[in-house]
């Protein structure tokens, strides 16, 4: 079968910016992304669960995206934008994809 290069940008953010972002990425022209609740984890302030915990680590968000290479720059200043000033991460990897028609 047949892969297709693509860069796979997954960025973790505060769920009261999810849709500041999500606007921001349209914007940007990005056609799609997925929004996953964050569950948990481990950072600069100590680890955090959602479970039971109503705080704002109890709303992160992350935030999914497969494009090809020449958008990705757009979609990192636009995703840079929103999580310049908030608590987030952006992270990149390379990826394949079977149909490269789609993004």
């Amino acid at each position: 079968m047949q892969t297709h290069p693509a860069k796979r940008v997954e960025i973790i953010i505060e769920a009261m910016m999810e849709r500041r972002l999500t606007d921001a990425l349209v914007k940007a022209g990005v056609t799609g992304f997925t929004v996953l609740p964050v569950q948990g984890g481990s950072g600069r302030s100590g680890q955090w669960s959602r479970s039971g915990d109503i705080s704002r680590a109890g709303g992160m968000k992350a935030v999914v995206c497969i494009v090809r290479a020449e958008a990705l720059d757009t979609l990192l200043d636009a995703a840079f934008d929103v999580v310049e000033r908030h608590i987030g991460v952006v992270s990149v990897v390379d990826c394949q994809v079977l149909r490269a028609e789609r993004f």
